[in-house]
């Protein structure tokens, strides 16, 4: 038996909803008086695998392109997801962000879980894409921001470019469908629950107790 309770978060960096999500969860977490005890581990996923960085464009352009609507419309659905956003406390500046692939950000996500860094590395990309407008496609970009939470940078810059961790991402997206995720964000607490999309705090708080109390259960047997 483990000695942490786990929650599987799978998500993509590109996702608007997996950011607000994670500050819903994390919101619950802080409530929850067992939280020590739970482990956090972050699972990739892409949402559009198919997508090719372009510094060129931003999120409006990309969605009416993708989506098959007007740039009008395509701002009208980025407004309210901004105005979500900001009822958790986040600040989402689409015309800044960069249409960027989000394989490498999963790369570098799984390196950084080698230090205990994951959910670090989660934060700062979430930010660095819909906040600050970088290229996380970009090693450079993605060295600065390993640097930021004190990973080892030489041994990122090697990684990167020697394409580590790649089939790691892979393992993750072939474990979705297997789990049956058809979207993000997908929590699974203890392999027993799962919730799909950014919900409400008290439904990540319900979770995370029912599983936990069967967890604890389990360990007592």
């Amino acid at each position: 038996m483990e000695d942490k309770m786990k929650v599987e978060i799978w998500s993509d960096v590109m996702c608007p909803f997996c950011y607000i999500g994670k500050r819903k969860f994390e919101n619950a977490l802080s409530q929850f008086p067992d939280k020590d005890e739970v482990q956090v581990i972050w699972k990739s996923f892409q949402l559009a695998p198919e997508i090719k960085t372009r510094i060129d464009k931003n999120i409006h352009q990309f969605l009416s392109e993708h989506k098959g609507m007007s740039i009008e419309q395509a701002k009208g659905m980025n407004d309210h997801v901004k105005q979500l956003a900001r009822q958790v406390g986040l600040t989402y500046n689409f015309e800044r962000s960069v249409v960027a692939n989000s394989f490498n950000a999963h790369r570098f996500t799984h390196f950084s879980k080698q230090d205990n860094r994951q959910n670090e590395a989660e934060e700062i990309l979430f930010r660095s894409y819909f906040t600050d407008g970088k290229n996380i496609d970009d090693y450079q970009t993605l060295i600065e921001l390993g640097k930021e939470i004190g990973l080892d940078t030489n041994a990122l810059q090697t990684a990167l470019e020697n394409g580590s961790y790649a089939d790691n991402v892979r393992a993750d997206i072939d474990e979705a469908r297997q789990v049956g995720v058809r979207g993000v964000p997908f929590f699974v607490f203890n392999r027993k629950y799962a919730i799909s999309g950014a919900q409400e705090s008290n439904a990540f708080l319900s979770a995370l107790q029912k599983s936990f109390d069967e967890w604890r259960q389990q360990l007592i047997r």
